[in-house]
């Protein structure tokens, strides 16, 4: 008879080293921005050790800022903070006050 493994991580999130969802783009996407930037800086003939040192410090502050942002708003949290700067803060309507209080054709048919 046949043994089949079960998989337990379905419709679980995506998670490498704590860091959950979408910290995992961010913190891949801003390593391979530092290695761009020592490349380029490399590429431009400034020294070696300036790279270096420059392309450490921007990979450890990408690597503290994803850590520190899973760490405060945890796995849907970065998203949901980015919809509240979408929400609007008041909603303005520019009728007439007893405009809105009439009906409309389609409203006394419904």
């Amino acid at each position: 008879m046949a043994v089949y493994s079960i998989n337990k991580g379905v419709n679980k999130p995506a998670e490498f080293k704590g860091l959950q969802s979408q910290y995992l783009f961010i913190f891949a996407g801003g390593l391979l921005g530092a290695f761009v930037v020592f490349i380029i800086l490399y590429l431009a003939g400034i020294n070696q050790w300036v790279c270096i040192f420059s392309g450490l410090a921007l990979a450890l502050a990408v690597v503290w800022l994803t850590f520190s942002l899973n760490r405060k708003y945890g796995r849907y949290g970065l998203m949901k903070v980015q919809a509240t700067r979408n929400f609007p803060r008041r909603i303005i309507n520019r009728r007439s006050i007893p405009r809105l209080f009439s009906r409309t054709r389609k409203e006394a048919v419904a």
